[in-house]
């Protein structure tokens, strides 16, 4: 087994780093630590937009980054501790999560934190989730991973993940918000994420006497970053990618009342109708038609409006207020 300690804090990096580690490595095991600064991951399978409060989340600069695997949206900054676990497919019970999740509790209980595995996929304490665990099939190997919060900031957590549900309607599959809580409040003060990566390397060694250090090379950081540019830093992975779903959002501005409804296609504007009580020189079609194509991402969608005379279709309004209206 390869015991990867991650040098970077940046999510793009390392969520394309687990991808990269599939091809570099394609049969050895591989347990790899990474931290990373605010940022959130997204399940495969998800509508990024439905899962995440994105004025809030521009506003203090998080990055969103969806990963291979399926499940739901966390939150990570630097109070989190993420694993990640690599090994041949059909070593172990793919739907078993017992077997990875066993190292972390072994740590934790032997720290007298009372950690357990319930359900399927959590490690609760006391009944409040400290971590989330995901998996996925490829190459013929295959992922565990999972997050440890140790400190991190659940202010900011829950605002981050905090959406309003009414305003999309689709079939992805939405997260379920668990209480959670930090191990800090049941270990000493000073524990750190350092300090947990050493106690979690130090109990997989115990179980895996040949594991040996590997760090990142020059190649492999290359690797990392073309990946980085070309999938995980992208738009069309972490929001196109997002199943089909129909938006909806009413705003009230000073010219009127403004309902708007889209239909997105693999991120882009399919269809488009806005309603409202405003009223208008232009017939209002004419927006509708030039929505149409568009991505469904505030900047692109900022360009566009800049670019036409909103007051012939609303009035007296700003970009920015009707722009509120497709965020």
């Amino acid at each position: 087994m390869l015991l990867i300690d991650s040098p970077s804090q940046n999510a793009y990096f390392n969520i394309a780093s687990e991808e990269y580690l599939l091809h570099r490595f394609p049969t050895e095991d591989i347990f790899l630590l990474y931290v990373n600064a605010p940022s959130i991951i997204v399940g495969k399978f998800q509508n990024t937009l439905a899962e995440i409060n994105l004025d809030y989340v521009k506003e203090k600069e998080i990055k969103v980054v969806r990963r291979m695997s399926g499940g739901g949206t966390v939150y990570h900054d630097l109070g989190n501790l993420n694993f990640s676990f690599h090994t041949l497919l059909g070593q172990n019970d793919f739907g078993d999560f017992s077997f990875f999740t066993q190292p972390v509790l072994n740590m934790l209980n032997q720290l007298n934190v009372p950690a357990e595995l319930k359900g399927r996929n959590d490690l609760l304490v006391e009944g409040k989730k400290f971590s989330g665990n995901a998996k996925l099939a490829r190459h013929g190997k295959m992922i565990q991973h999972g997050t440890i919060l140790l400190n991190s900031e659940m202010e900011v957590l829950g605002e981050a993940l905090k959406v309003n549900p009414l305003k999309f309607i689709d079939k992805a599959i939405k997260s379920t918000r668990s209480r959670v809580t930090n191990l800090i409040n049941y270990l000493p003060e000073d524990t750190t994420t350092d300090h947990l990566k050493n106690l979690l390397t130090e109990e997989i060694i115990k179980n895996n006497p040949g594991a040996e250090r590997y760090e990142l090379t020059a190649e492999d950081l290359q690797g990392i970053h073309q990946l980085m540019a070309e999938k995980y830093e992208t738009w069309d992975w972490n929001f196109g990618f997002s199943p089909n779903y129909n938006f909806k959002k009413a705003i009230k501005v000073p010219a009127g009342f403004i309902e708007v409804h889209l239909d997105v296609v693999q991120g882009f504007i399919e269809k488009a109708k806005i309603f409202g009580d405003f009223f208008a020189s232009k017939p209002i079609e004419e927006l509708e038609e030039q929505l149409i194509g568009q991505k469904h991402e505030i900047s692109a969608l900022k360009e566009l409006l800049t670019a036409v005379d909103l007051t012939g279709y609303f009035g007296k309004v700003t970009v920015e207020e009707v722009l509120e209206g497709f965020n």
